[in-house]
């Protein structure tokens, strides 16, 4: 066969360490500028992902220019298996920006379609410029964006420089018309390439340098293409597993989505072949951005057919994967800011309705710490932490919701109400806190594998069950504002400040009589410390009622 070589006659170590050498520095590259654009963008990236996604049409933009940002589709899916998680996002709004990352991550491709390998050095070296010789945070952001840019570049050339010798590889040669007699093999090629490396981008970059160098057609480059699609959907599917069944079905929504891509176009290979080439031929591509314009087709195109199908691809995963969604839904749902322009009083009670709503996820928090300390179980613990992360985000969205009803005319007894509703949002918030700060010493003590005495697990229940007993009659207190619920809570809480000084004397009695090791017994103190102020913080709360009854 003309212009075949023998094995021998190419230099395969050289081969090998060039390629393998530019592929990571090409995905340091590719995450380097990634994070450096992260940096830039700050919290604006989950932002845009939260509030841009009211219908799945929003969701695809979305999906787009976050992983334009961000330089990575799996790093989006990843961010939305995430608020699917949290319950910021429905399974719906999720699609929508899984469509949205396949068309965005085309955006690298289409990068390196443009010929500026030869320039990767000379913006590598701009980039140190920038990182190492200014101190203001935009300037070094920018800085490591074209650093990673730079160095995308330099391993692309590196890897396309290592690949040069395989067009002339006999084995190589015979492996491409393999791929182009059998489309599946192309395909299973590109989708393992894509799972050992966690990156499409470089599975296309080094299709694109294969194709430059002419060591694979195109016959056979867009099956690999095809694959490559499927197996980015792996890193959705690693941080789905733990999560909950929402998370789930988001993650497997886009190995579905993708597959079913792969498939159809699979059937419509020998129309789309001569298509490209048409493309090509009729525009004057080169061949890297001939294959980018092969990625973005294929994309674009599979999120046209698809988006008709949303609501069915939505009803397919939840009955593949059935269950109830457990998700804690961490939005508000009362406060809609056109009651405080209307009626600062009606506001004042939607803002209460709201605050009942967070007390209602601090006890169930508390009761899923208690969970996790008993039972040991991940599920409760994550549970939990899903609790305190709606508290987190219901504490800045209330006391904003509050703060702008304070601008309003308030009745004296209007802002006696305000008042206690703003300081018991703070005093709820802080509950989730201390329950967060038990589940810590609770991970530390499985993972130390610390053992307390029975007598110490039966105290530690005795004051969880009054603690947990105390923050519900707060939070009743508050929702009713009876005087006598609020009285109660007082005395529950002098109950609890009762066993923690007993409990620690006892416990220190243990640890003298060498009953019990110093770290159990510090992780024991420690809890009934964090249960003992998450009495204070239910006092707090109840003295608000009072202080209204006054």
């Amino acid at each position: 066969m003309r212009g075949v070589k023998p094995l021998e006659e190419i230099n395969v170590q050289e081969m090998i360490f060039q390629f393998i050498g530019g592929l990571g520095i090409f995905l340091f590259g590719l995450k380097y500028m990634g994070d450096g654009l992260q940096k830039s963008a700050g919290d604006r990236l989950r932002n845009i992902l939260d509030r841009f996604t009211t219908n799945p049409f929003m969701g695809v933009l979305a999906g787009m220019l976050v992983t334009m940002l961000i330089q990575s589709s799996s790093g989006t899916t990843v961010l939305t298996v995430g608020l699917v998680n949290a319950g910021f996002m429905t399974l719906r709004q999720a699609i929508g920006i899984i469509m949205g990352a396949n068309i965005g991550t085309t955006v690298t491709a289409f990068i390196i379609g443009i010929e500026i390998k030869e320039y990767g050095l000379p913006i590598l070296a701009l980039g140190a410029l920038l990182l190492f010789f200014f101190k203001n945070k935009k300037i070094t952001y920018l800085g490591q964006t074209l650093f990673g840019f730079g160095a995308l570049f330099y391993g692309l050339k590196l890897m396309s420089t290592g690949m040069k010798p395989l067009r002339g590889l006999e084995a190589f040669q015979d492996l491409t018309v393999s791929m182009s007699e059998q489309p599946i093999l192309g395909v299973a090629i590109g989708t393992l390439f894509t799972v050992v490396v966690q990156s499409s981008s470089a599975t296309i970059g080094v299709l694109q340098g294969l194709y430059e160098q002419g060591a694979i057609d195109l016959q056979a480059a867009l099956p690999v293409l095809f694959g490559d699609n499927i197996g980015t959907t792996i890193t959705a599917v690693l941080a789905a597993i733990g999560a909950s069944i929402a998370a789930k079905r988001a993650a497997f929504t886009h190995v579905i989505f993708n597959i079913v891509g792969t498939v159809l176009f699979l059937f419509l290979l020998k129309l789309y072949i001569p298509f490209i080439d048409y493309l090509k031929s009729a525009i004057g591509l080169n061949e890297p951005m001939t294959i980018a314009f092969a990625h973005g087709i294929f994309n674009f195109t599979n999120m046209l057919i698809q988006f008709p199908f949303i609501g069915l691809l939505a009803y397919i995963v939840t009955k593949l994967i059935p269950g109830e969604d457990t998700a804690v839904d961490q939005k508000p749902q009362h406060l809609d800011p056109i009651f405080i322009e209307q009626s600062p009083s009606l506001a004042l009670d939607q803002a209460k309705e709201e605050v009942m709503r967070m007390g209602d996820f601090a006890y169930k928090g508390l009761e899923e710490t208690s969970q996790y300390l008993n039972t040991q179980q991940r599920k409760h613990a994550d549970k939990a932490l899903q609790f305190e992360e709606a508290l987190n985000n219901l504490d800045r969205n209330i006391t904003d919701y509050l703060v702008s009803i304070s601008g309003s005319s308030l009745t004296e007894a209007e802002s006696a109400k305000h008042s206690a509703l703003i300081d018991s949002v703070r005093d709820i918030e802080r509950i989730g806190d201390h329950f967060e700060n038990i589940l810590e010493l609770v991970d530390y003590k499985i993972s130390n594998k610390l053992d307390l005495t029975e007598q110490a697990k039966e105290d530690l229940n005795d004051m969880l069950n009054l603690t947990l007993l105390t923050v519900k009659q707060a939070i009743k207190s508050l929702e009713t504002m009876d005087r006598e619920e609020a009285l109660a809570v007082v005395q529950k809480e002098n109950q609890i400040d009762q066993y923690e000084r007993s409990y620690r004397k006892k416990h220190i009695i243990r640890m003298n009589d060498g009953l019990c090791t110093g770290p159990a017994g510090i992780v024991f103190v420690d809890i009934i410390s964090n249960l003992e102020r998450i009495g204070d913080h239910a006092v707090n709360i109840a003295e608000e009622v009072l202080a209204n009854h006054n």
